[in-house]
This record gives C-alpha cells, sequence and structure tokens, in this order.
C-alpha cells in the first residue's frame, strides 16, 4: 500500500495524482523546440570527468527513498554503468542483477566483485528475458538511469564528445552501426530528420547540408571535424553552449536506439514487478521524460508517486554537474497486480 506521503517527493506535503491535459501536452512544442530544452549537455559532463567507476550518482537519497531497499528484497539496476546506485542498494541489504551493454563497465563491474550484484550483459529493454535465464520472474524493483555516463564520455575512443579528437563511433555496446555510418551513408533528409527529432536543433536543415557537402570532400571520421561543420552552420558562433551539442545528442540517441530501448524497457520493467515493487527512471532530457510520463499516466498497473519529476537541490547540482538536469519519475506497482508468470 501506497504511503500516505510519497516517499521521495521532495515537500513533505500530501501529493494527489490526476491526470491533466496539461500531463498530455508535450513539453515543448514539436514544430519549434525551444532553445532551452533540458537537454544534459556534454558541457556538464566534462566537467565531471574526474570520478572514477564508482561514480557520484545522481539524485542517490531520492533514489533509495524511492525503490525502499530492504534485506532480502531483489532490485534489477537496468543501466549499471559506474553501480552508483546499485551500491547503495546493495548497502540497504538488498540484492542487485545490474545489467549493461558497454564492454567497459560490464568488466569493471565484474573486477568490482561486490558483494550481492549478480552482472547481466545486455540491454535493458530485453530485461525480461535476461531475468528470466537467471530463473527470475518478479522483483521488488526497477531503476532505470538513462544516457551517456561520464566514464563512457571519458573514453577518447568512443566518440561521445565534441570536446576531444576521437573516432566517430557513439555505441554503447561497441557493435552495430555507429556515428560514423550514419554521417557517412545517410541521405541528406535523413540526416535532418534525425537532428530534428532527437536533437530538437532547429537548423537541422542547414546542418544536414553541411555534412553532405564535407563528406562529399572527405568521410568525416572524428568528432572534432563534425563539430566544426555543425559550427559552421551557425552564422555568428562565437562562444556559449557548443552548437553541436544537440547533433552530438542526436547521433548517440539514434545510434542508441535509446529511445526504443527506453519505452520496452519500461514495459519490461512492469512485467517484472511484484505487487508493491517499485519503478524509478532518471531521465536527463524532455525527449526521455516525455516517454517517462506517460508511460506511468498510461500503465493502468501502475501508480504514479508523484505528480511532477523530482529534481537535485541546489547542493547537488553545484557539487554534481550531472545532476543539473536529472529528473527522477517514480511508480508503484498496484497490489492487485501480477508481475510476469
Amino acid at each position: 500500500m501506497l504511503d500516505p506521503h510519497p516517499v521521495f517527493h521532495l515537500n513533505p506535503a500530501p501529493v494527489t495524482y490526476s491526470m491533466t491535459e496539461a500531463d498530455l501536452t508535450p513539453d515543448l512544442p514539436e514544430s519549434a523546440p525551444s532553445d532551452a530544452v533540458d537537454v544534459v549537455s556534454t558541457d556538464d559532463l566534462q566537467d565531471d570527468l574526474d570520478l572514477t567507476f564508482s561514480h557520484v550518482p545522481v539524485l542517490a537519497a531520492e533514489v533509495v527513498a524511492a525503490l525502499a531497499p530492504a534485506p532480502g528484497k531483489v532490485y534489477i539496476d537496468g543501466t549499471l554503468g559506474g553501480a552508483g546506485h546499485t551500491r547503495l542498494l546493495l548497502e540497504a541489504g538488498a540484492s542487485v542483477y545490474g545489467i549493461d551493454q558497454d564492454p567497459f563497465a560490464l568488466d569493471r563491474a565484474r573486477e568490482a566483485g561486490l558483494a550481492g550484484l549478480t552482472v547481466l550483459e545486455g540491454n535493458y529493454r530485453d530485461m525480461a528475458a535476461l531475468l528470466a535465464a537467471a530463473g527470475v520472474s518478479q522483483v521488488d524493483g526497477v531503476l532505470l538511469d538513462i544516457g551517456v555516463s561520464s566514464f563512457q564520455l571519458d573514453d577518447g575512443g568512443r566518440g561521445f564528445s565534441y570536446h576531444t579528437d576521437a573516432p566517430l563511433d557513439m555505441r554503447m555496446s561497441q557493435a552495430g552501426e555507429s556515428a560514423y555510418d550514419v554521417v557517412n551513408g545517410y541521405e541528406e533528409a535523413e540526416l535532418a530528420s534525425i537532428i530534428y527529432e532527437y536533437g530538437e536543433d532547429r537548423l537541422s536543415r542547414r546542418i544536414a547540408r553541411g555534412i553532405v557537402y564535407a563528406r562529399e570532400q572527405s568521410p568525416i571520421n572524428s568528432t572534432v571535424r563534425l563539430a566544426e561543420i555543425i559550427k559552421r552552420a551557425y552564422p555568428g558562433f562565437s562562444k556559449g553552449i557548443h552548437p553541436a551539442r544537440r547533433t552530438f545528442q542526436a547521433l548517440r540517441i539514434h545510434v542508441n536506439d535509446e529511445l526504443g530501448a527506453l519505452r520496452d524497457g519500461l514495459s519490461a520493467a512492469s512485467s517484472l514487478l511484484a505487487p508493491g515493487g517499485r519503478l524509478a527512471v532518471i531521465s536527463f532530457h524532455s525527449l526521455e521524460d516525455r516517454i517517462v510520463k506517460r508511460f506511468l499516466l498510461g500503465d493502468e498497473s501502475l501508480t504514479p508517486l508523484t505528480k511532477r519529476p523530482v529534481i537535485a537541490d541546489e547542493a547537488e547540482q553545484a557539487s554534481n554537474p550531472r545532476a543539473r538536469s536529472a529528473k527522477l519519475r517514480g511508480a508503484e506497482k498496484k497490489a492487485d497486480s501480477q508481475g510476469a508468470a
């Protein structure tokens, strides 16, 4: 049964949830995205590159309160990464199945040898199958911390950042189509669509046109060259947030099918939750948050725990740049609902 006060709401006053027309309205106009879109930038993440593998997790206290870990409980961390949140769950006495598709994250997690952690290789969108193979059909909670991690950004060979010269890759799993393949192989209209839809950049057509022109001279194989091509599409740019931010985000989302994985992962998480189980999702830009919000509203087996997403306080935002764009939403599986059979 839900607590009368949502356990991870920043305001101690009671909160009731009801769907309104505003909840069904996109956070930003689809036809004219705002420059103020709440994307996490590589400028934010670049400030955080000195963090170790066991990085400082965002919204740590809020995640623990939302998931309510305790001895004997079983959780899924669908985006294991640096295992920051997982460590908190383990410290509370819970056991965790940590899923990641990044070979580096998997190796480091296995080397850490954390008691209570079972490491599973794969995409969290396939968590139902991964857990079934491990003999698990229900869990007490699922955590999804979406997006690129600081150690992925810090790996010069991955191509996630436009700050350093690196091969144009961006694949989290190191398999399949890369950003190089997209940039050098897609038609101009396809590139423009990706940049507009996933990067919400008004100049998507101009950027795509510049990419096609540049690759006709020679293949675009580095992050710095692509960033310079994008910058030329912004006349008068001199300082501030680099104009390549949105295109790099768009390419990363496309290459890794991040939004498709999020939709699949949310559905899988809901099916795995036992009655009373909790789902917590941290997103970093409006595209992700919109999907999470609508899913929690539309899944009749879940009760959202807060009406608005929880954000980091000023102190955390100052100490951990990655927290500046983080939004946490959560839900609880209804008592009369059943998890996966």
